[in-house]
């Protein structure tokens, strides 16, 4: 048993399972390797962070994550129209996720969301926006983070 728990500085090895309403995963690492990271790194979201502080090895918890806390609310804003020119050779599929350049030219990627003749919809939310989420966790280990 350690008497390291979750928190600040720690480094965290952990199986988990992300769930929509209705049951389905979204997500898990219960067929693969454990997911490990530092507290605070940005790999989790804070708001997935917060329910499992203060855990340590072996323990596990079911957690209901709200939109503001996971992935924000869905935004109207972040769906844009572009127009069917800018796809060139593309074939934008409805459903598809394509990547684009924001302004500041990282990627961003966006879900196809309509297409006619003239317009592409195309939907930057993120996939689970608007969803609330359950995050399961089984915790493996919790240990002091080494800098490497």
């Amino acid at each position: 048993m350690s008497d390291y728990r979750i928190g600040e500085g720690m480094e965290v090895t952990l199986h988990f399972t992300l769930k929509l309403e209705d049951g389905t995963v979204v997500d898990s690492t219960r067929d693969k390797a454990p997911a490990t990271f530092q507290v605070g790194d940005g790999n989790l979201p804070p708001g997935f962070e917060a329910p499992i502080k203060g855990l340590t090895d072996g323990d596990n918890g079911s957690y209901e994550i709200v939109p503001e806390h996971a992935f924000g609310q869905h935004n109207p804003q972040n769906v844009q129209l572009l127009k069917r020119d800018d796809f060139e050779d593309l074939e934008p599929e409805v459903g598809t996720v394509m990547s684009f350049s924001d302004p500041a030219g990282g990627e961003l990627p966006g879900v196809i969301a309509r297409v006619d003749d003239q317009q592409v919809e195309v939907d930057f939310n993120h996939p689970l926006a608007g969803r609330t989420l359950t995050f399961e966790v089984d915790v493996i280990s919790v240990r002091p983070a080494t800098t490497h």
